[in-house]
């Protein structure tokens, strides 16, 4: 899955000149944690809650409630944007893991999407989790069986191979190793909830079930 098949494409922006009064309240209104910055149709960087909530008074402050709305006026998101922020973006053609380790090494929860140099979307730490929920089909009907298999060639394909031969449909697999146990997992999704002689053809090739789960969704 690419970055494009998951981002938002509609992105609510800010004007470098804008004041963080009519920032706070575009993340009010839309539920959202982050805002592209625009200075003349340039995308210039991301101005996140933290950057406004860290540039507001402190709810210690004297000033009275009138005071604070006209400060908050006053200030304008240049007075706070950090004039060194390095920009940290992603291309729309791009996949999603590249995106979500990104996102890991630079210790951010949203990307902006660039295509030749113009913003035509944003991603986020909750689109990357619902693509995964999506490619991993946990919310449709399915029998999920996790099965251990020893490293070498041809365990995957033995596997969906007495899938195939019951004329089961696998909706997802997923493999990777577990250090604890010193071997690959096969995590494997199919749609029959009747697998009783799948996982006993596993079991008669070999093959250590760790466990089977039901889920109706």
């Amino acid at each position: 899955m690419k970055v494009k098949d998951c981002m938002t494409p509609q992105v609510i922006t800010i004007s470098y000149h804008d004041s963080i009064a009519g920032a706070f309240h575009l993340m009010k209104e839309n539920n959202i944690r982050r805002l592209p910055v625009m200075d003349q149709n340039k995308l210039t960087g991301i101005l996140t809650q933290s950057d406004l909530y860290q540039a507001a008074p402190s709810s210690a402050t004297s000033l009275s409630i009138y005071e604070l709305n006209y400060l908050l006026a006053k200030t304008k998101v240049r007075d706070i944007f950090p004039s060194e922020q390095k920009l940290v973006s992603i291309s729309p053609d791009s996949y999603i893991e590249t995106a979500a380790a990104l996102m890991l090494e630079k210790r951010i929860s949203g990307l902006p999407v660039l295509e030749e140099e113009q913003l035509v979307g944003i991603i986020t730490e909750t689109d990357l989790f619902r693509a995964l929920v999506s490619i991993l089909g946990v919310q449709r009907p399915h029998t999920r069986i996790d099965a251990l298999i020893p490293d070498g060639p041809g365990g995957l394909a033995d596997i969906t191979g007495v899938m195939s031969a019951r004329g089961i449909n696998i909706i997802n697999t997923a493999v990777y190793f577990s250090p604890s146990l010193n071997k690959y997992k096969v995590i494997l999704r199919i749609e029959e909830q009747n697998y009783g002689p799948a996982v006993d053809d596993l079991i008669s090739k070999g093959y250590e079930i760790e466990s089977v789960i039901v889920s109706a969704q």
